[in-house]
């Protein structure tokens, strides 16, 4: 018992000593489909920094542009997080499922953030709503965030 103890607490260790090894990266060492997602969503945009974030058992990459903007993606390059909140997320970013709903349901806003992970999508509108989607786009949770 005590040798699981010490085991548990040397891993632990380990990994808050891991914790926040963020290493600067040019976008050229992104991951392709990073690269791609950001030639065809952000062709315009200047990149500030980009980083390859390392934690114990995964690894992401953060994107930040010149006007505030961000984009993190998974070891993949898959993206996780849009945040766009003077300009909005970019049509060609959102999936047409949300998109649609959006247009439908609230007019004339934009999307500022949208972030998905294995079991949903969300959305943060500029009209301070919050939308929850499963993975087949139906809505599972509405939120005013005033």
């Amino acid at each position: 018992m005590k040798k699981l103890l010490v085991a548990l607490l040397s891993v632990f260790t380990m990994q808050a000593a891991h914790a926040d090894n963020d290493k600067p990266v040019t976008v050229a060492q992104l991951p392709a489909k990073a690269q791609t997602f950001l030639k065809q969503n952000f062709p315009n945009e200047q990149v500030a920094f980009a980083k390859m974030e390392k934690e114990f058992l995964d690894t992401s990459y953060d994107v930040t542009f010149i006007n505030g903007d961000e984009v993190e993606f998974d070891k993949n390059g898959e993206w996780t997080d849009v945040k766009c909140k003077r300009s909005g997320v970019p049509a060609k970013a959102v999936p047409a499922q949300i998109a649609k709903f959006v247009n439908e349901n609230h007019a004339g806003t934009k999307i500022l953030t949208l972030e998905r992970d294995r079991f949903s999508y969300e959305v943060k509108l500029s009209n301070f709503w919050e939308i929850k989607f499963d993975k087949q786009f139906n809505v599972i949770d509405m939120d005013l965030d005033d």
